[in-house]
Formats: structure tokens, sequence, C-alpha cells
């Protein structure tokens, strides 16, 4: 499948294409949902989003260090590094890594804002000295970076049926709606890392704070303030989901199937974490694998209907040729 969709976009040079194989690896590795849903896409346009994915798992993965081997410092060099990378990349020189390599290439391809990238390694910056967020327009802040860019580097790929700025803040939202889950999904593994990523207003309207929840993941013991506050966070993360409903309609018909089933999908997270009563402290909410392979078939079913449809539908009207040798002046005020 990686040969397919590699000529299909397109992409010949052999190091570019070992890059966006690389890219394509550590989606299928880390983003099984979101793996998932890109195989909607036309084959043509999926490089370009692993890419995407790709780079910002890899930047994602230099703040978190897994391995807990980096100190704070050598973290932030390795950021800095990358960042001295991708400016090469974007000025043409390629690039050292191959995610750099890769989505450098996508940015030219497709004309993305490189403002978008820099936003993006500012908020994983700050990753590296900011451990909670007082306020949701504080956390708003740093997810402009983090995720809602997400969403507005890929609107070019994905192509929209109305000017890109009308498609736009549906785009970012949708992008803030998948980060949202993933902080609730997460809280109990984000807490090991010194971060909360929950707003403290939101939890102190519940009588909940950090000393609480560290109480709570410690001990394994319930607590019914840390409930409520989840819920008040589901709630929030689904509100934000319907400000990005709207912009699926918005998008070119071949890559909405994708996106709707991307969707479902992360707000199945949410029904998920629902029905395990909010745990989320104490073991991760998973969507059943039958779901996901549900909502994938769903999708699929989409793809094939709009590939019929578009091999059955008559061609386009064409107006006549005009019978004299051009148009008079009145019809080329009219046009």
């Amino acid at each position: 499948m990686t040969r397919r969709e590699l000529d299909a976009a397109g992409i010949t040079d052999p190091r570019l294409r070992a890059a966006y194989t690389r890219c394509r690896q550590l989606n299928a590795r880390h983003g099984r949902t979101y793996f998932l849903a890109t195989r909607l896409l036309p084959v043509e346009r999926r490089p370009a989003v692993h890419a995407l994915y790709g780079f910002a798992r890899w930047a994602d993965d230099i703040v978190d260090d897994l391995t807990r081997r980096l100190t704070p410092l050598e973290r932030d060099r390795r950021l800095r590094a990358l960042e001295g990378d991708l400016a090469n990349g974007l000025r043409g020189a390629g690039g050292g890594e191959p995610v750099v390599r890769a989505v450098a290439d996508t940015a030219d391809r497709y004309a993305i804002d490189h403002r978008l990238f820099a936003d993006f390694l500012a908020s994983m910056r700050s990753d590296l000295s900011v451990t909670d967020y007082p306020t949701y327009a504080d956390l708003r802040a740093y997810m402009h970076g983090s995720a809602a860019v997400i969403g507005l580097q890929m609107l070019p790929v994905l192509g929209t049926v109305v000017p890109r700025e009308e498609a736009a803040p549906h785009a970012a939202a949708l992008g803030v709606a998948f980060q949202l889950t993933n902080f609730l999904r997460d809280v109990g593994e984000d807490l090991d890392r010194g971060r909360v990523y929950l707003p403290a207003d939101l939890l102190a309207a519940h009588g909940v704070d950090r000393a609480l929840l560290e109480w709570s993941r410690r001990t394994g013991r319930r607590d019914r303030r840390i409930r409520a506050a989840l819920v008040a966070a589901e709630h929030l993360t689904r509100g934000v989901y319907r400000e990005a409903e709207p912009g699926i309609a918005l998008l070119d018909p071949r890559v909405r199937p994708c996106i709707r089933a991307a969707r479902v999908l992360y707000g199945g997270i949410l029904d998920a974490i629902a029905a395990d009563d909010y745990a989320v402290l104490h073991r991760r909410s998973v969507v059943p694998r039958r779901h996901r392979a549900a909502t994938a078939a769903v999708g699929l079913v989409h793809v094939l209907g709009a590939r019929v449809r578009a091999r059955t539908a008559p061609p386009p009207p064409v107006a006549p040729a005009p019978v004299s040798g051009g148009p008079t002046e009145r019809e080329r005020c009219v046009r």
C-alpha cells in the first residue's frame, strides 16, 4: 500500500519516499485511531497526512521522553535542533531527519503556512516548563499551537468546497476537540509526567486540585468530586466537537468519510470513558476494536459510494458555441 500511495502522490525520489514511509510507520504505530481513518482518504493524499502526523509525533516524543533518560535541558536542545532542521527544510534544504524531509516536502506541495509549524513548536517547548493551566482560556492558547494548527495544516491537503478561511475555524476546533479527548483519556499518565492539562478553574469548580488528583492516582481510590470534574470536562469537549461538526460539509466530498470517521472514533473515546465511569486516573479507556472496525467499514461504504456516483454521474452540460466571433459588450459585462 505504501508504494501505491507514494506513486499516486507523485513522490519519486528514493530518499523522499523513504522519509514518507517512516512517517507512515509512526502513524501506524502511535496513532491507531487516526491511522485507521487515514485509510479512507484518497490514496494520493495519504502521504501528506502521514508526514504532518509523523512530524508532530516526533516532536511530541522529544518533549515527553517516555524513556525518562533526558533532562529538561537535553530535551530543549533536541527540540531546538529539530526546529533548526525544519527551518532548513522549509527553505528547501531538505532536512536531516526523515520526518523533516517529508513534512517540508508536504508544506511545499500544498503551500502550508510556515507560521503554523512555528506555533506548533512554541507549544511543544512550553511543555518543558509549564505543568498546568489556571484557566480554560490559558489552555486554549496552548492548544492553538498544539492542536488547532494541526487542523489548519490539514486543510490544504484535504481540500474544501468553500474558501479555505471559511472552513478554517471548524478545522481548528476539530483539532482542539481531538486533543481535549486525549487529555481526558490520559489524565493519569499525564499526572505521572507532572502535568495537569485539565484547567484549574474547571477542577476548582468541583472542589478538585492537583493534590486530590495525585492522591487518587497514588491510592487507586475514587472521589465523587473528581468524577464530577471529569464529567464537566467531557461536556466541554463535546461542545467543541459541536463547533467543529459543520466543517465536515465544507471539505472536499472525497475526504469527508475520513474526517467523519475520525470524529466518530474520537467521540467513541469519550463514550468509553463514560462507560468506564470516568476511571481515567486509574486505567485508560479504549474504544473496542470491533467498534473501530465497524466505523471504518461504514466509512469505506461511503467512499465506495462516492466513487460510484462520480463514475455514473452525467457529464456537465456544455454551453453552445457562440454564433458570432465573440461576445457582445453586454455579454462581457454579465460575465
